[in-house]
């Protein structure tokens, strides 16, 4: 329901908008992330080997960001985002007193309940008219049908993805996915869901799924009905619920 880049054009694009508020953020505590992590770390990080913040004083992400992978580099992610990621990887637990002498030991803590993931994968054809970015009353329907799985878990946050097939020009079919993800989450929202907790990317044609099957037919062109229905696939949504089972 967040264009497929590669790590090092983003960084180069977001310190250059960076520039004009780092005035703004410098009252933002400097987050110095190891050189040995760098190449690991989801967040901007400039030539300092400093994350990069925004003028409200939150962290840069970039294209790759989840909170898994946030969690994965806690210094830095519970750092940036501590309220997305699993109390157990940014707060040490609590210490178990020592039991009295002679006492039976304390029994150990249940395991905190690990983190679940669902990915739901929606036809764009049954959301959205064809080349089109409003969800239909259909597309409605199954987005509340993935909304009534959410009262199953703590929700930790929802990733819409849109995906665009290769029929015209790339930069188009770009702004498509990103208009149709866009769209997933505001309905999402309307729904109750708090929107910080809903994220959205755009990846365009970049990520097809029907491979080479429909390389041998004709022009490419919407016209090409036969090439239209053989892409139907590579037109989605992916809908990636994160949260703790109740």
């Amino acid at each position: 329901m967040l264009k497929q880049l590669t790590q090092k054009p983003l960084l180069i694009a977001l310190l250059a908008a960076s520039a004009g508020f780092a005035s703004n953020a410098s009252a933002a505590e400097d987050i110095k992330v190891d050189p040995k992590i760098q190449a690991h770390v989801p967040y901007v990080i400039d030539s300092r080997g400093v994350v990069v913040r925004s003028a409200t004083g939150l962290c840069w992400r970039t294209g790759f960001w989840t909170p898994a992978y946030a969690a994965s580099v806690p210094a830095v992610g519970c750092a940036c985002d501590k309220d997305l990621l699993p109390k157990d990887v940014c707060e040490p637990p609590a210490p178990v007193a020592a039991p009295a002498p002679k006492a039976e030991p304390a029994p150990a803590p249940a395991p905190a309940p690990k983190p679940a993931a669902q990915k739901i994968t929606l036809s764009a054809d049954a959301l959205f008219d064809f080349d089109k970015a409003v969800l239909r009353q259909e597309g409605k329907d199954k987005i509340d049908d993935v909304v009534s799985k959410l009262g199953s878990i703590d929700l930790e946050v929802i990733i819409a993805v849109g995906h665009a097939d290769r029929i015209g020009k790339e930069k188009y079919n770009q702004t498509l996915s990103e208009k149709r993800a866009a769209a997933v989450k505001d309905y999402i929202v309307s729904k109750g869901v708090e929107a910080n907790r809903v994220y959205t990317e755009g990846k365009g044609e970049s990520q097809p799924v029907t491979g080479d099957a429909c390389m041998k037919m004709g022009a490419e062109n919407f016209r090409n009905k036969k090439l239209v229905n053989c892409l139907q696939p590579d037109r989605r949504v992916d809908i990636e619920i994160i949260g703790t089972q109740k």
